[in-house]
């Protein structure tokens, strides 16, 4: 820890002699010491300076040592920095109740006693460097926190950079078999935990062999890249078709092993793609949210969605989740709006 930086006493009394002989009674105490002659030059010397202490004598003109330490304790940046009261006429306990309210922490009374200034003054410094150092070290732990999370993003988007690699094709960019596997497997757990069947969509390329064999692979793979394209290409068109928006509430069981498309959804989120993003996990977050419950307590949100437009499209279970969302659909929109919907074609329904 850097603690060379030199700690600095103000000492302030309209006196010059009494300030020759404060001088000459720190001047081994390892502080700098900062004189003013008036509370007025005290107050702008405060302006400029981090004291570690402030002697500070009461009986001056103009402005007393009272209203210098009350002036100083409603400033942020003086508000804890320790005031002792050097006097002569004023070490009554009323007068001390006075500077005590007034911010100060201590008396020294006139004639100064030197063993006790010296004494009070090292305290004080002490004080200070170990708030000093606590500060230092708050700085210094904030700074590496700061380095771990740049670190631990890093480390994050190179952990997901390595699974998309592990799971996608390197030339079209789509999903590749390992993916696919995984999703097929998932889908068919799911199904035969939930009792639920799922649908399969297989596309052939019919002619591809003839395009290696006639054109080469440079050119099949440019096909294949072509197609891939084209097959993302249908959702970025709808997605960047001015001022059409995109809300999705995603609900499943589990989040692990019931949310296969993550990395998915949360690029879209990141892209824009989806302008707001809502998930329920039943067994996995603490107040055990369903669909419904989330459109419950987006309700307001939503009324605001479905009068600017909006359609609502329902894919899920028949038994539970189906009913569950038209139900709660109902208590937000109201069954009128609801039937006005299905009539527009805009409350479209895939349950199963």
């Amino acid at each position: 820890m850097n603690t060379a930086i030199s700690p600095k006493i103000l000492v302030v009394d309209d006196t010059p002699a009494n300030l020759v002989a404060m001088r000459r009674l720190l001047a081994r105490c390892g502080a700098q010491l900062l004189e003013a002659g008036s509370g007025n030059e005290a107050l702008a010397l405060c302006l400029d300076h981090d004291f570690a202490l402030i002697l500070l004598d009461v009986n001056m003109p103009d402005m007393d040592g009272f209203e210098v330490a009350a002036l100083l304790s409603e400033t942020e940046q003086m508000r804890d920095t320790p005031i002792i009261f050097v006097t002569a006429a004023y070490a009554d306990d009323l007068n001390r109740l006075k500077g005590y309210r007034s911010g100060a922490v201590d008396y020294i009374a006139k004639p100064i006693n030197d063993a006790i200034l010296q004494s009070k003054v090292r305290v004080f410094l002490d004080l200070y460097s170990a708030r000093v150092q606590l500060q230092q070290a708050m700085d210094e732990l904030t700074e590496r926190n700061q380095q771990l999370q740049v670190e631990i993003t890093e480390r994050k988007r190179v952990e997901a950079q390595v699974r998309h690699q592990a799971t996608h094709d390197m030339l079209t960019g789509l999903p590749n078999r390992v993916l696919f596997q995984d999703r097929l497997q998932t889908a068919m757990q799911r199904g035969s935990r939930q009792h639920h069947p799922f649908a399969l969509a297989l596309m052939d390329i019919d002619g591809f062999k003839a395009v290696n064999d006639s054109y080469g692979h440079p050119a099949g793979d440019a096909l294949l890249q072509a197609i891939a394209v084209r097959l993302r290409g249908h959702l970025r068109a709808r997605a960047g078709r001015p001022g059409l928006r995109h809300w999705l509430v995603f609900g499943e069981r589990r989040r692990a092993p019931d949310f296969p498309y993550r990395a998915e959804i949360e690029a879209w989120q990141a892209q824009g793609v989806l302008e707001r993003l809502d998930l329920a996990f039943s067994r996995d977050q603490t107040d055990r949210p369903y669909v419904q419950q989330r459109l419950r307590e987006a309700a307001g949100t939503l009324r605001e969605w479905v009068a600017d437009g909006a359609a609502i499209y329902v894919c899920g279970g028949r038994a539970g989740m189906g009913e569950g969302v038209h139900d709660a659909l109902i208590e937000v929109l109201g069954a009128a709006a609801m039937q006005a919907l299905a009539r527009e074609g805009r409350y479209r329904r895939d349950v199963y």
